[in-house]
Parts: C-alpha cells; sequence; structure tokens
C-alpha cells in the first residue's frame, strides 16, 4: 500500500491491480465480475485494517500452553455498503471480518442533477462507538461518499474509513473538502471523470455490471 495524495492510500499489491484490469474489461461477464469485486474486497480488508488493535490470548498448542495475540476487543467494527453497488464488497470483507456487524445506506445519483438522493438508511444502535468503514466501488463526483459520510457523523460516528476500488481525483477532492479527517482507501486513482461524471478510464457503472441490469 502506498499514499499518493494527503490522507489517501492506494494498494499496490498485484493481486488487487490484476483483478481490477479484469473489472476494466467490457468482456467481463456479470459473473466474474461479480466474484472480482468480492475478491478485491478481500484484499483490500487485509490493508484497511493494518493498524487495528492486538491483546494477549493464552492458548494451549498440542505442544504447551503459549500467549499469543488476537485482535483486540476494542476494535468493534461496522461495514455500511452504500447501496448498490456497495453491496458487492461486502461478502469479501466479511471473509476477513465475518464477527463484524453491517448497515446500509441508500443512495441514488440523479441522472440530470449529479447529486445523491438518499432513499434508505439503517445503521446498528451503537453505531457511534464502532470502527465504520464505507464501502462504495467507485468514489467518482464524491457526491454520494460527502451524503454517506454526512448520514454517519449525524450518528455520532467520528472513526471513519472510505474504501472504494475506484477512484477520481474529483471525487477524491470533494470527500477531503468536506470531511478532511475521512481517510480514503481505494485500489487505483483514475484519470478525470467525463461529461456524464463517469470515471475514465474507470469500468463503467458498476452497479449495472454487478447485477446484469444493462
Amino acid at each position: 500500500m502506498q499514499q499518493e495524495f494527503d490522507n489517501v492510500f492506494v494498494f499496490d499489491h498485484p493481486l488487487i491491480q490484476h483483478k481490477i484490469s479484469l473489472m476494466r474489461d467490457i468482456n467481463t461477464t456479470t459473473k466474474d465480475f461479480r466474484e472480482l469485486v468480492s475478491e478485491v474486497g478481500m484484499l483490500m480488508a487485509y490493508e484497511v485494517t493494518r493498524n487495528f488493535e492486538l491483546e494477549d490470548w493464552e492458548v494451549e498448542t498440542p505442544i504447551c500452553k503459549t500467549t499469543a495475540k488476537i485482535l483486540s476487543h476494542k476494535n468493534k467494527v461496522t461495514l455500511v455498503p452504500v447501496l448498490r453497488a456497495g453491496l458487492g464488497m461486502v461478502d469479501g470483507f466479511l471473509k476477513i471480518l465475518p464477527q463484524v456487524r453491517v448497515g446500509h445506506i441508500g443512495l441514488y445519483r440523479d441522472h440530470d442533477t449529479k447529486m445523491p438522493v438518499e432513499y434508505y438508511c439503517k445503521l446498528p444502535d451503537d453505531v457511534a462507538d464502532t470502527q465504520v468503514i464505507l464501502l462504495d466501488p467507485m468514489l467518482a463526483t464524491g457526491g454520494s461518499a460527502v451524503a454517506a459520510t454526512n448520514f454517519i457523523k449525524q450518528r455520532g460516528c467520528k472513526n471513519i474509513r472510505w474504501v472504494s476500488i475506484i477512484s477520481a481525483p474529483e471525487g477524491i477532492k470533494a470527500l477531503h473538502e468536506a470531511h478532511p479527517d475521512i481517510p480514503v482507501f481505494c485500489g487505483c486513482v483514475d484519470e478525470k471523470l467525463n461529461e456524464n461524471a463517469y470515471i475514465v478510464p474507470g469500468l463503467g457503472d458498476c452497479g449495472d455490471r454487478l447485477f446484469g441490469t444493462k
């Protein structure tokens, strides 16, 4: 993992880069695309949780008793996918963090105004006491990212991380102008947005490719 911008961490692992390249391919099927999003999510989970706390744990091996390290009970985590594309990353994260809870935020982008519209928000009651990991494969204009972060902070959350597979410079700038405290983790920072607010070169509409709706 390398830091290319302030508070932006880009995953340079060869497996992540390889799988993102396959996702970009217009000929990748819905089935393969869905599997790739989940796999990349799983690989990203390793790095996103790199600084989680550990605590001592006494365990008896087949040879003897010893003190080992396990994740601290202080690491309370809530995954929050931004619907609908964020759902594609959840299974990958849960393979690494099966004990965490999952909230949901529903947003869609108005195709005329390009602004996010909320239609659903369901989070654990004690979400403010947890490490929140927001999941959305694409950080494009940043409108949805800013809105989702606003909703999370309104619940009292302070420990928040944003995770995307591909980000645009415009989206990173918008998110950090609104929320400079939020670290962004992503697989690639692409060139720009086009006139339709799609990431270039990007991979198209991630939600449509995940669910075969286009």
